[in-house]
Formats: C-alpha cells, structure tokens, sequence
C-alpha cells in the first residue's frame, strides 16, 4: 500500500499553496496577499479516458484512493494545519455521546442524539471524487444518508431559504484550536436546493468502516460538486435560515473562497489555476498520480447545473 504519512504535505500539495494556507493561519491575514504560482503548472494535463459515471452520478468508477491515503492526507484545521495532523491528533475526539442541534426556520427542533437523528435511515453507499481547492482529489467510497431525507423529517418552513452547518469546537479535544485567527467553531452553508439535491450525502462512513475521527467523525458533509472545504465534518448544529449564512473560509478571505464554491475550472483562484489538479488514486508512488484536467462541477454538472441556471459564475464563485 501506499503510504504518505512520512513525505511532507510541502512535497505533495504545491509548495506554494501548503505555505500559503498555513500563513492564513499562522499569520491571522494580517498582511495583503502576495501573488504566488499556486497550484498552476508549465505542463498541460494528460488527456485521460474517464470512466463513466452512473447516471444518477451516486458512482464512479474511477481508481479508489486507498484507505491509507484518504485517512492520513487531510485538511482539519481544528486537529492542526499539517496535513499529518488530523490523523496524529485526531483520537483526542470523543464522539460518544454525540448531540446535533437542529435549530432555526422548521417546524421541528431541538438537540438530537446521533443515533435518534438517523434512527430508521437506511444507509446509502456513494463512491464520490473528491476535489480539494488546493488542487488535489480522490475518489472515496462513502456510507451516509441523503441530507434531504434528514430535512424532511424537520419540516423546514418557507423562510428555510438556506441550512448552515457547525463544526464541533472544544479546546481540549482539539489542539488546533489554539490558532485564533479561525473563526471558531468552523462553519459552512447551503442553499436549501443545494442541500436537498440527491448527490448531497451526510456521511456517517467511508470504506465500509466508521469514520475516522480524522475525517470527520461521527457525522460530516458530503457535497462532491464543491470543492472539499464546503463538505463540513464533526457536525453539531443544523441552522435553517432566511439569509445566506456566513461561513469560514468567505470570512477569511471573502475574494477567494466564495460562498457558492462549485468546482469551476474555468473560475481560478486568485493565486493559482483550477484547470487540472493532482489525483491521489491508487498509485504506488510517493507523488500524486498525473495530472488531470478538472471537470465543471467535478464532473456533476447532468446533476447539478440546473442549480444555478441563469447565475454568473464568475461572480457566484
């Protein structure tokens, strides 16, 4: 099996990009951006023969990521900014007893234990591409329930025009914490179409095993359309709202991270392009795996685009 648990994230993410992020952090976005390369390369992308997706898009049969790979190569800022460290520090989480909130524009609230808030919801598999902003991906086998079927159950009234997710925040269990320029607790959203949308997965596990504390456990976000910082893990609160929520990263960087951040290879980010990106699947060496052009809405638009008919996407990135 591959493993990438001793090669630094500078040596697989573009260096430019790794130091970039942890200097948001790091350095609480004090200072003006500096353009950087990020993510852009000389070389064009290798044309690659994709394989067909199911049509409902709940398939692909694109290489896996190995296990190994998708558990120790990930972005959870609460567990430290290395991409190493969720798996190191990770096992501080205690997910039993787990509580999420559901609060807001429904009919129904309140605080729900994890195995109440799922009680009776046959579990769904999905194999989804995953694409990091960064310019990485994967291919995951994930186990979850479709989010619209939780909605449902809560009623949202007609002012529910978005849902906002929450990350669970606590000091003690999450070392990463410490750095302060983050709005704690993390914090994401949805339109309601978005949320409702049949691809859009709250996972509970991926490879057919629990999910790891490092990515997310007991319960995150799955939305493959989007690049991976939307897909919220550690879920603790559900908000239904009339107003678009605020989330974390658009607060930190409003010009880089919109709210919306469908996969757009023709939208860059400021500091570096999305036309292509790195694939971890299923290779024996240390590196990424080629590099391949990035699809529009990672491949989902049959399933996705008419989401945003009639929206600029350069200006809704």
């Amino acid at each position: 099996m591959n493993d990438m648990s001793h090669i630094p994230a500078s040596e697989i993410t573009p260096e430019s990009v790794y130091l970039r992020r942890r200097e948001l952090i790091g350095a609480g976005l004090a200072t003006p951006l500096l353009a950087l390369t990020g993510c852009s390369e000389a070389k064009e992308p290798a044309a690659v023969n994709r394989p067909k997706d199911s049509p409902d898009g709940f398939r692909t049969a694109d290489t896996l990521t190995h296990f190994e790979d998708a558990s120790s190569y990930n972005n959870f800022y609460e567990f430290g900014t290395g991409k190493t460290d969720p798996a190191k520090n990770a096992h501080r989480l205690r997910t039993l007893p787990w509580v999420v909130s559901v609060e807001g524009e429904a009919e129904i609230t309140g605080a729900y234990h994890l195995d109440k808030l799922l009680k009776g919801m046959a579990v769904q598999d999905r194999i989804y591409r995953l694409r990091c902003v960064e310019g990485w991906s994967m291919v995951i086998p994930w186990q979850g329930v479709p989010l619209a079927e939780i909605i449902k159950r809560f009623k949202p009234t007609s002012k529910a025009k978005y849902v906002a997710f929450y990350s669970k925040a606590d000091r003690e269990q999450m070392p990463g914490m410490a750095y302060e320029s983050i709005p704690w607790p993390y914090r994401e959203g949805l339109r309601i179409d978005e949320a409702m949308n049949p691809l859009t997965l709250l996972a509970t596990g991926m490879y057919g095993k629990p999910m790891p504390n490092q990515n997310g456990a007991p319960m995150r976000l799955v939305v493959p359309w989007k690049y991976g910082f939307k897909s919220i893990k550690s879920i603790v609160r559900i908000v239904f709202t009339e107003k678009m929520p605020q989330t974390s990263w658009n607060m930190l960087q409003p010009e880089e991270y919109g709210f919306y951040s469908n996969v757009n290879p023709a939208v860059d980010h400021p500091r570096w392009s999305q036309a292509s990106e790195r694939r971890i699947a299923g290779t024996d060496s240390k590196l990424f795996g080629q590099r391949i052009a990035t699809l529009p809405f990672n491949g989902y638009a049959k399933q996705v685009a008419h989401l945003y008919k009639g929206m600029d996407l350069r200006k809704w990135f």
